[in-house]
């Protein structure tokens, strides 16, 4: 009630107020790696871009909104809380591997990784590439942890000059990209896997971004943000959350329609990559900014992915240490940027290809958490309709997460067997969207359970 008081009595918040919410959530939501996904998907896509490119937006945009709209309305602080109505252990489960993902083991190598192929790689001859990655994460990382170790005011205001210029820098190149197209995207060719299903293949390509993961992981950040200016229920807090989050999800969804569309004018004058899309990125950057754009980019771009990999680092030691906390936070501050320097060396291409079987496996639960954390004041946030819901799920993204691992898994007998049966059983399981419609019975199962024994 005193909440609810408070919240009458103070005035709506001002568009300066929205605007810093709102540039807190696009520094949450975007880093080097939202750059060379939706690239990728352009030039897979070809002429199919559009609806490509709405199926990525739902899933790289509408979704880590939604995560963070579910941070306000159950009032949580974390991963932890989100799932704690299926119990402590899933609880601590799902955060161990929401953190993992985000942590040592993809997205904080990945800030190394897209920032050494783009940014620095060109610079260096192929037989000093491997040497000089090796130098280059390992500085990386050592300054991820000193700037960890003691995070300062001086990192914040560093990251808002540093992103406003990679900001321009890219708006630069896009004014040149629409005033002298490489290509007319409708006339591109379509990879095999978008001849068809080009929307659902943009929604599932979505998932590499790991925004609405990071929206449940650090949502609670801009959540206590908004409730600090006042709006302190979770009706009001989400209203608010929720237009701020429009401004700054609006900037992230123009980005990345242009970068999809550039993927697939790209087209006309480069072969599509093989790779993640880093590779195409560059050579768009090269082709209108040439090396003196290279060198601009490399800098910025190292030194905001550094910011970023700071926030993903301490992130982890903090949730880490309140959770396991035999080992201090600095202790694990340095386990993190140890495995991150590690795994950042295998490669962004290795680092991808494990993180997408992962990413299948973990997005559906994120999704079913982030609705029914979302819908939960119906029904109290009861705890059967959570179970029903979770068990429903649970083997469709299993299934999810072996047709994506790589040839050398996926290919066996027993797999290809077991992915036979339960292709033959759920709809939906050739375009990976197995989960949706068992995750929706379960629901309504525990529904209905829920309202005979109210």
């Amino acid at each position: 009630m005193q909440d609810e008081i408070k919240d009458l009595n103070n005035k709506p918040l001002s568009i300066k107020q929205y605007l810093v919410v709102g540039s807190m959530l696009f520094a949450l939501f975007f880093g080097a790696g939202n750059l060379i996904f939706p690239i990728h998907l352009g030039q897979l896509a070809g002429a199919n871009w559009i609806p490509a490119a709405a199926g990525f937006l739902i899933s790289g945009v509408i979704l880590p909104l939604l995560s963070v709209l579910a941070i306000s309305i159950t009032r949580s602080k974390g991963v932890f809380d989100i799932a704690k109505p299926l119990g402590t252990g899933f609880a601590i489960i799902f955060l161990v591997m929401v953190h993992a993902t985000l942590g040592p083991l993809f997205a904080t190598p990945r800030t190394a990784s897209v920032n050494f192929t783009v940014g620095i790689k060109p610079f260096i001859p192929d037989q000093y590439v491997q040497l000089a990655m090796i130098i280059f994460t390992g500085i990386f990382f050592i300054a991820t942890f000193l700037l960890a170790y003691k995070t300062t005011s001086i990192l914040d205001s560093l990251g808002k000059i540093l992103n406003p210029l990679f900001l321009a820098l890219l708006f630069i190149a896009f004014l040149l990209a629409f005033l002298h197209p490489m290509g007319n995207a409708a006339s591109q060719s379509i990879s095999s896997t978008y001849q068809h299903a080009s929307f659902f293949n943009g929604f599932l390509e979505g998932y590499n971004t790991m925004d609405a993961l990071a929206g449940l992981a650090f949502g609670v950040a801009v959540v206590s943000a908004v409730n600090v200016l006042g709006k302190t229920n979770p009706k009001s807090n989400a209203n608010a959350t929720a237009k701020a989050g429009f401004i700054s999800e609006s900037l992230v969804g123009i980005i990345y329609i242009v970068l999809i569309w550039i993927g697939a004018t790209s087209l006309n004058l480069f072969k599509i990559s093989n790779d993640n899309g880093g590779t195409t990125f560059n050579q768009f950057m090269g082709h209108y900014l040439g090396s003196t754009g290279h060198a601009l980019l490399a800098t910025l771009m190292t030194l905001t992915c550094i910011t970023t990999a700071v926030g993903l680092a301490s992130a982890f030691a903090q949730d880490f240490h309140q959770h396991f906390p035999k080992f201090s936070y600095h202790q694990w501050l340095g386990l993190n940027c140890i495995i991150s320097f590690v795994v950042a060396n295998a490669g962004l291409n290795l680092i991808v290809t494990w993180s997408t079987p992962v990413l299948m496996l973990l997005y559906p639960f994120a999704i079913t958490l982030i609705l029914l954390s979302i819908f939960s004041p119906l029904f109290k946030r009861n705890k059967i309709v959570y179970i029903t819901t979770i068990i429903f799920i649970t083997i469709p993204a299993f299934f999810d997460m072996l047709v994506s691992m790589p040839p050398m898994i996926s290919n066996l007998t027993v797999i290809q067997s077991l992915i036979k049966i339960e292709q033959g059983i759920l709809p939906f399981a050739n375009i990976k969207m197995d989960w949706i419609l068992p995750g929706i019975v379960g629901a309504i199962i525990g529904l209905i359970i829920y309202k005979y024994k109210k």
